[in-house]
């Protein structure tokens, strides 16, 4: 089969339109649609359903392009292995982890690592569904569980507990609850149960929600759980890794908290010998260092 048809065609079908295709390619709109033709003539079959909107893949199309798919992400871990079997680190480096931590964490911390590293080029993809390491869909991940996927590299990184926060505004504004059951003359802001979210998170909601609060605000990620507290509207259940950067936080009823919830680092075993994924994983160990040097000294103090 020819690799230049296969990778038109896989050109094509990811666009959706021979003329995005070819704008991509470097090649004109007749020429792309001559060679995805040829392909089919050569596969005796039609791969596209084609109307006026775009291009639709038939049957025989969505099983090329699966094929054509794992080829392109093996092609890319062959080409990054390549790479960085060079000293610097450079390149493309696809990190998944969930929005909160990725938002309220990682991203703040970023700035440190490109002033080591100004030739990388991140990709942050920041949601709650867990990516295939193996299959490429990312190259590392900050997960809050341990990941059960096979051949994959993880380390544990730190603990993470859900406690109660406020601000002083609201503090100052509405007193501290002394006993949990106080809860209900305070807004409590939180994400939504029904949310993807930890089950510790989840489980310490459930257990909140379940003394009649008159008010809450439920939202579905950590980030707008933060922005409204920040805003004096009420108390909040947050992770506490946030009071390294929001020091003003005032932890309200400190026997409240969730379970620990283990926050682990993954990688494909392929790319064991990655200078990016080395770089990247040995800058968010120096982090957490930092993080529980900062947590130590504040207990002392």
């Amino acid at each position: 089969m020819d690799w230049d048809k296969l990778r038109i065609f896989h050109a094509v079908a990811d666009a959706g339109s021979l003329t995005h295709a070819g704008e991509a390619l470097h090649l004109s709109q007749s020429a792309v649609s001559r060679q995805v033709r040829a392909l089919e003539e050569s596969l005796n079959t039609t791969l596209f359903h084609r109307h006026a909107r775009g291009l639709i893949l038939t049957e025989q199309g969505e099983l090329l392009f699966d094929a054509t798919t794992a080829m392109a992400k093996r092609l890319d871990t062959a080409s990054a292995r390549i790479r960085d079997s060079e000293d610097e680190v450079f390149g493309e480096l696809r990190v998944t982890t969930t929005t909160g931590f990725g938002s309220l964490w990682l991203a703040p911390r970023l700035p440190a690592l490109y002033e080591k590293y100004p030739d990388l080029k991140i990709d942050l993809m920041l949601e709650e569904r867990v990516l295939d390491l193996p299959m490429r869909e990312a190259d590392v991940a900050i997960r809050m569980k341990e990941p059960s996927q096979a051949d994959l590299i993880r380390k544990r990184l730190m603990g993470v507990r859900m406690r109660l926060y406020a601000s002083p505004g609201y503090i100052e504004k509405s007193g501290l609850p002394d006993q949990i059951e106080d809860i209900v003359d305070h807004r409590l802001i939180c994400q939504n149960p029904s949310s993807a979210q930890v089950g510790a998170g989840a489980t310490l909601v459930a257990e909140l929600m379940s003394h009649d609060l008159h008010s809450t605000l439920t939202v579905n990620n950590y980030f707008g759980v933060l922005q409204a507290v920040l805003a004096d509207l009420g108390i909040g259940v947050l992770p506490d890794y946030l009071t390294q950067d929001f020091p003003n936080l005032v932890r309200v009823l400190p026997e409240v908290e969730s379970v620990e919830v283990p926050v682990f680092l993954a990688y494909p075993e392929e790319l064991r010998h990655s200078k990016r994924i080395s770089a990247f994983r040995d800058f968010v160990q120096d982090e957490i260092i930092s993080y529980r040097k900062q947590q130590k000294d504040q207990l002392v103090s």
